[in-house]
């Protein structure tokens, strides 16, 4: 693998990575509006399959500020479908959570899954655990907000724990990991051999004793909030 120096975003950097894998069969969660997808599809002929996985629905129980209302979900998922329906022979729409849909991918079936969906520990270790059987040997598991800092949001919202659970996951599979500029991870499916590849030099403490760092007096602002509204 062989990352270039000179990009300027993400979407730059994937379709170089991927034009060295060139892999056939990709999936994406946490598809949102569809600017990845409609980037990727554009720029990399060779997908000749792409599996979209998104709810595109209000959450009850995801404490996130891209948990929009049913209504706003509406547009964002037509606004999906309009940005890709120039490729729509080579899409396949999933629309629910992964643990929903993911019996309708069979298993070694993909050769590259981007994971840029429910970053709470809840949801990517789900989609992790979940995805991980469904991509084939020598494939890639790669995503998005690998954040230094668990309080990618506001103390208000629960912490991105992307890092450092896609480590521990990949240590525990077995398998080398990279850390990329902008925040993004791959984790290439090949013979056990556990690798931190950290080609930006942050990553020098991945532990959770950032959850008390400045910003992570939220858990405190969150506590006393609900015990205020416990007396009230």
């Amino acid at each position: 693998m062989n990352i270039p120096s000179e990009i300027n975003n993400r979407l730059e950097l994937w379709v170089n990575l991927l034009d060295q894998y060139k892999p056939r069969k990709f999936a994406e969660v946490g598809v949102w509006k569809g600017e990845f997808a409609e980037t990727i599809l554009k720029e990399c002929p060779y997908i000749e399959e792409y599996t979209m996985i998104d709810p595109w629905a209000h959450l009850p129980d995801w404490n996130k500020p891209f948990n929009k209302s049913t209504k706003d979900f509406t547009s964002i998922y037509e606004e999906a479908m309009e940005r890709t329906k120039f490729a729509s022979d080579r899409v396949t729409v999933l629309r629910g959570r992964t643990k929903d849909v993911i019996h309708e991918i069979k298993d070694q079936s993909l050769d590259f899954v981007y994971i840029d969906g429910d970053h709470t520990l809840r949801g990517i270790a789900i989609d992790l655990i979940q995805l991980y059987p469904k991509v084939k040997k020598e494939g890639i598991v790669a995503g998005d907000d690998f954040s230094i800092s668990p309080w990618q949001h506001s103390g208000d919202y629960e912490p991105s724990l992307v890092c450092p659970f896609a480590v521990y996951f990949a240590e525990a599979m077995q398998h080398p990991i990279t850390v990329m500029p902008f925040s993004q991870f791959l984790i290439e499916k090949k013979e056990p051999e556990f690798a931190f590849n950290d080609t930006t030099g942050k990553y020098h403490d991945l532990g959770l004793n950032k959850l008390t760092n400045s910003q992570g007096g939220g858990i405190l602002r969150t506590a006393k909030r609900m015990i205020k509204k416990a007396i009230k």
